[in-house]
């Protein structure tokens, strides 16, 4: 949602990245769905965190900005309801017990504005539940970003990134300041493997397009081979590639008593 590449590419994302998803124990526990509430999956990609919350009996609905990532979801589960919209702007019908986002809210800028959304959409004494890239999330890829586009005489890696990787008290703080009450935030390193001796270039082509886009077709190549060099040392061990991710987790609740 919000800065993303114009268009993703569901297949990709679906079989070389499936962690996305696998590793969302966490948040889902925090979530702690029961049958008979209402949930938005709010960044819901091809759907497999909105069929789980289904499963335990809830009303769900997935949102993503990405037409082609609802497009998959539908495929996936015809049976759930998913709808194209962007996490800055999103309106609902009826509000929701929760609202859930995994792996998305970095993406969004400005980070206020989905929050605006995310507390409209929420009932007096609803919950927020989300995991996303925090303070220091994939360093190392970032830093071989910006040395490969300086290589190439492109722009500057802070000129064109479309990634928001707040620090605990910078969230927090967002949140607070709309009303919410954060009663949980943590953030941790998550090192997660990727599939495949191609493993690196293919998390390149699937979340930093945008970059990869800044270089001419006939370079791109060689641009992601320097990006691979560049980090095999450091992201390449026990026989394959890991991205140095940094999660942060957060729980926040509308108040009871809130009026708007």
């Amino acid at each position: 949602m919000s800065s993303k590449p114009a268009s993703w590419d569901p297949n990709l994302y679906q079989s070389r990245h499936a962690f996305v998803w696998e590793l969302a124990k966490g948040p889902l526990e925090l979530l702690a769905a029961k049958a008979g509430e209402r949930v938005l999956d709010l960044g819901c990609g091809p759907g497999q965190l909105t069929a789980q919350i289904a499963a335990v009996g809830v009303d769900v609905v997935g949102l993503d900005r990405s037409e082609e990532m609802i497009a998959q979801a539908r495929r996936n589960y015809p049976q759930l309801q998913f709808e194209v919209a962007d996490a800055r702007t999103f309106n609902v019908d009826r509000p929701f017990d929760a609202v859930f986002s995994n792996a998305v809210l970095h993406w969004v800028r400005p980070a206020a504005a989905a929050i605006e959304r995310i507390w409209q959409a929420l009932q007096p004494g609803g919950r927020f539940v989300a995991e996303f890239g925090g303070y220091g999330n994939v360093r190392h890829i970032c830093d071989a970003i910006a040395a490969g586009l300086l290589a190439q005489g492109g722009p500057t890696f802070e000129a064109i990134s479309p990634w928001y990787y707040p620090t605990i008290g910078e969230y927090a703080g967002e949140l607070e300041r709309r009303g919410f009450d954060v009663t949980f935030a943590k953030l941790f390193d998550r090192p997660t493997p990727l599939e495949g001796e191609t493993g690196m270039r293919d998390w390149l082509r699937m979340f930093a397009g945008v970059f990869v886009e800044q270089v001419p077709p006939d370079r791109r190549e060689t641009f992601i081979g320097e990006i691979e060099r560049r980090l095999r040392p450091t992201l390449y061990y026990d026989g394959r590639w890991h991205a140095d991710y940094r999660r942060l987790r957060v729980v926040a609740h509308k108040p009871a008593d809130s009026t708007e």
